[in-house]
């Protein structure tokens, strides 16, 4: 399926989503995110799907965050960012972030949310929620925190620090580096094990790691 702006590509039991929108950065509209919502709650309700890939189009970056120019256009109604984050933290199979360049504001919100984070060596990460005058969602926070320490968050978020790859696996931010080329066969190789499982079981699995933020 295509809409432009997001594609999927499914593959047996692994589905595939694109951010696709690279003359801009892979940054995000409100479209966007309701479509992004969109995918992430019927892959929460799909039976035969067990895995969830999610990347950036293109060579340069997996996704610069809020389209600023859209940032403050929202007037009341849901909090389109809070939405599409509760429903990737609700895909309740394995979900991989597969970071191919830099991965800044609100493209960390789409990491943080999966279970796995895969980054090229030409990754980079910031959250400069204090400069653009916005506030993270909790989750993102407390996710950071559980992965690189609260002193390493606050460097982040506080201190406006921008976190190589190498820095980021070391860390605890990224899970592993891999070169370019390599990027898709490991992802779907670390996908492998729970595309031929039980889905209940997997499920079952997933509930259990959830507990711990």
């Amino acid at each position: 399926m295509s809409d432009s702006l997001i594609n999927t590509h499914r593959d047996g039991a692994c589905l595939t989503v694109v951010v696709n929108r690279p003359a801009k950065a892979n940054s995000l509209t409100s479209g966007m995110l309701n479509a992004l919502r969109d995918i992430f709650c019927a892959a929460a309700e799909d039976e035969e799907l067990r895995a969830l890939i999610l990347t950036g189009a293109g060579d340069r970056v997996f996704c610069a965050g809020a389209d600023l120019n859209t940032l403050y256009d929202e007037t009341g109604g849901p909090d389109p960012w809070t939405e599409m984050a509760e429903a990737l933290h609700a895909v309740p199979v394995l979900t991989l972030a597969a970071i191919n360049g830099p991965c800044m504001g609100g493209g960390l919100t789409l990491a943080l949310g999966c279970d796995v984070r895969i980054c090229v060596p030409e990754a980079r990460f910031a959250y400069p929620v204090l400069k653009n005058n916005v506030l993270p969602g909790q989750y993102d926070m407390d996710r950071l925190q559980a992965l690189v320490g609260p002193g390493r968050a606050a460097t982040i978020l506080l201190g406006g620090e921008t976190v190589s790859a190498s820095d980021a696996v070391a860390w605890g931010l990224a899970d592993r580096m891999v070169n370019r080329g390599a990027l898709e066969d490991t992802c779907l190789a670390l996908c492998e094990t729970a595309m031929a499982a039980d889905g209940a079981h997997l499920k079952t699995l997933k509930s259990m790691l959830g507990r711990v933020v």
